[in-house]
């Protein structure tokens, strides 16, 4: 081979390295950045050890509704009572359960395949609608950071619901969520949920009032515990009570007598 074809061979080789040499810096440059980023959240996210034996005086999602309500002029409320799990009506912990993340027990703190469907519904739809949240990032959410949606915010969500699994029982972290979740204006927790629509200790709760105040969640504003008008909570209360035949929580006659309760048919 001749002097000249080698040229030609080196010559042709160095625009291949130098494309290479930029998708690699590049590349690098992106792993680089986003580890950054990864480790900048980690570290800024909150101590949540503390939360084994102490419950919060306060929720960050609480000073977040209640400036706005400052902001409007208008009144601030907050009806809110702490009850330890065992003062919950086993009914409501189950309906939660199945309305919000049925595979708590299952899981680590992250439902991939939940989270996968939400990411296709939301790149399909082009905006954040759907989050696949399940209840340890809900209270993540709920306890340390404000409810807008963008990717930063996310990030912290995982890195907190991370440590929360790694630092409490699954029971600890269920009395938690049901202990802060928003249920309505001013209304947070199981116990002021129950006293405020069905005037009652969470304890007390029928099977068709912990259906009922499973289905508003998470949209408590949106929707009321009480209202037999709506559609779309008419067919989340049967599912919530489907699901827990199906599960062998309750059984036949049971099933189809709360169904007769909320007005719904089989």
């Amino acid at each position: 081979m001749g002097r000249w074809a080698v040229r030609q061979m080196g010559s042709s080789a160095r625009p291949i390295r130098r494309r290479w040499t930029r998708v690699l810096t590049v590349g690098g440059a992106v792993l680089l950045a986003v580890g950054g980023v990864g480790a900048a959240v980690w570290w800024t996210t909150p101590d949540v050890s503390w939360l084994r034996r102490s419950n919060p005086i306060e929720t960050a999602m609480m000073r977040y509704r209640e400036e706005q309500l400052r902001r409007q002029g208008r009144p601030v409320r907050r009806r809110w009572f702490w009850v330890p799990l065992s003062r919950i009506s086993p009914y409501l912990i189950q309906a939660v359960l199945i309305a919000e993340d049925d595979k708590f027990f299952r899981h680590e703190g992250f439902d991939w395949e939940s989270m996968r469907k939400a990411l296709e519904t939301n790149l399909r739809r082009r905006r954040i609608v759907f989050g696949g949240s399940t209840i340890t990032q809900q209270l993540a959410k709920n306890l340390f950071l404000s409810p807008e949606r963008s990717l930063v915010r996310k990030l912290r969500e995982a890195a907190i619901a991370y440590k929360l699994e790694q630092e409490l029982s699954k029971e600890r972290i269920l009395e938690l969520y049901l202990n802060v979740v928003e249920w309505g204006p001013g209304v947070y927790g199981a116990e002021a949920a129950a006293r405020t629509y069905f005037h009652k200790p969470a304890s007390e709760l029928r099977l068709s009032e912990a259906i009922r105040l499973a289905s508003v969640l998470p949209n408590p504003h949106r929707f009321s515990p009480l209202d037999d008008t709506n559609r779309r909570m008419l067919r989340k209360r049967r599912v919530i009570a489907r699901r827990m035949f199906q599960r062998g929580w309750i059984d036949e006659p049971t099933y189809q007598a709360v169904l007769a309760e909320l007005g719904i048919r089989p």
